[in-house]
């Protein structure tokens, strides 16, 4: 219990990063929540259209982190960044909101540039309240990600049921409410972070140089909605855009020597690790989202549930296990009996292919009308949760350990940059899950599903064994 309480025990900063990421995340993932349904609703678009669209739409998110990384580090400074982006999120979401077609994908484009701008600075900031040996940083990045996790909780409970019952345009302008709130806190917090950030930031506002950041975010707004009309364009684009962050970050593992390089090498093969992970979590507001609306049993202890709502079981038990993990890693870190970084991935890689695996068991368990209970898709909602604060959550800690401080904004970025790789490719996957129109019987749409299930679980089981014995390698390399 007192290990429990000691991971709260964080520098004054953490608290406010906290709550502006809470506030984010809730306006980000309720625009997740709704938006593949709303394509298909109020633009006609099958699912293969919709998954396919909103894959480029989250890879172009992920894509421009590493700039916002970059901006934040050299031009603007992290805070200046990061409330910048929060501000054209606020505009991108209430552009959604009109519903307007001709909008639609301008909207998007607001959203990426937002996106971009925000993402890697809060992660940043944070890095920087801590030193690289500071045996809280795995339990302040985990419990940091469960800021994120509050946000979407909440918003993904909540968001489907408002633009369900009051319509789209009121669950996108609740998004916006968020961004503004999160504004609104970093203001009346910013004493506590006055003096933390980057060397960019501690200079006066260079109004030239944010003038040319707002001019490149407009051009990538009229760029990013030309892109998501011609999806092959996209796919290529980011491919361009992701080799160029590998070359930049093998061209800085060059430059370093000893045991900079060996850290930066591992955090590099653990990053390409991640892209396995981030596939599946693409599934989740996707082929998993439409499993649930499909052939899930639409109540939990008899309680009626949007099956939209079926997402936030995501950040429920991450927020159910977020303290618990903490609390493991501050307790046996203090002893030296932490797992290491290495196989905490590969063990959160183990944990997801079981989120999957389940779902694959669930079919033999299903009614004669092919519809399986809720509680298969909350059980596969908790393993998938487990492996996330294992691979995603201390993706951000491995980065704040194994990277210098004159690279974290880029790097942090570059940790974003393989959800993008990712979305694309999960995206595809998804896409194997689409069914014909006239195929609308749960009978029949429930084998689709859990065929692709099944391949994606048995992929990554192998993929997290072959990781856990490369650990030790890893962990000597790291050390």
């Amino acid at each position: 219990m007192l290990g429990f309480i000691n991971s709260f025990k964080q520098p004054k900063p953490f608290y406010m990063i906290f709550f502006i990421e809470a506030w984010e995340r809730f306006g980000f993932y309720g625009m997740q929540a709704i938006l593949v349904l709303y394509m298909i609703k109020n633009f006609n678009m099958t699912d293969a259209q919709s998954f396919n669209t909103y894959s480029a739409f989250t890879a172009l998110l992920y894509s421009l982190m590493s700039v916002g990384g970059y901006i934040g580090d050299n031009i603007l400074g992290t805070k200046r960044t990061m409330v910048l982006g929060a501000s054209v999120l606020v505009l991108g979401y209430f552009l959604l909101s009109l519903g307007d077609s001709h909008l639609f994908y301008y909207a998007l484009g607001v959203i990426v540039v937002g996106n971009g701008l925000f993402k890697a600075n809060p992660s940043s900031l944070l890095s920087k309240c801590y030193s690289a040996d500071d045996h809280r940083i795995d339990g302040a990045f985990t419990l940091y990600y469960m800021a994120i996790n509050l946000g979407s909780f909440f918003s993904m409970l909540f968001v489907p049921v408002i633009a369900q019952k009051y319509g789209w345009g009121l669950g996108f302008r609740t998004c916006s409410i968020g961004l503004v709130i999160a504004i609104i806190n970093y203001f009346l917090c910013y004493s506590w972070v006055k003096n933390i950030g980057s060397a960019a930031g501690a200079k006066p506002m260079n109004f030239k140089s944010l003038f040319l950041v707002i001019l490149g975010g407009l051009a990538i707004v009229f760029i990013s909605a030309w892109i998501l009309q011609r999806l092959e364009v996209a796919h290529w684009l980011l491919f361009g855009i992701g080799c160029a962050v590998v070359i930049k970050f093998l061209y800085e593992i060059i430059k370093s020597s000893g045991i900079e390089r060996s850290k930066m090498i591992v955090a590099l093969i653990l990053i390409l690790q991640a892209i396995v992970w981030w596939v599946m979590y693409q599934q989740m507001p996707t082929s998993l989202n439409f499993f649930a609306i499909n052939n899930v049993e639409h109540s939990i202890f008899g309680i009626p549930v949007n099956p939209l709502s079926f997402q936030a079981l995501n950040p429920f038990w991450i927020l159910v296990a977020s303290p618990i993990l903490a609390s493991v890693y501050n307790h046996f870190a203090k002893d030296g009996r932490d797992l290491a970084m290495p196989k905490k991935f590969a063990l959160g890689m183990f944990l997801s292919a079981l989120g999957f695996l389940v779902l694959v068991v669930s079919q033999y368990f299903a009614s004669s009308q092919g519809i399986v209970s809720s509680w298969w898709i909350v059980a596969s909602y908790f393993f998938q949760s487990v492996g996330e604060l294992l691979v995603s959550a201390l993706g951000l800690a491995m980065v704040a350990r194994l990277v210098p401080q004159r690279l974290m904004g880029f790097i942090m970025g570059a940790w974003f940059m393989t959800t993008a790789a990712a979305m694309v490719i999960g995206g595809f996957i998804a896409g194997w899950t689409s069914v014909p129109s006239d195929m609308n019987i749960p009978s029949q749409t429930l084998p689709v599903y859990t065929h692709v299930f099944l391949e994606i679980g048995v992929v990554t089981l192998i993929i997290s064994l072959l990781m856990m014995g490369l650990a030790p390698k890893l962990t000597r390399m790291m050390s």
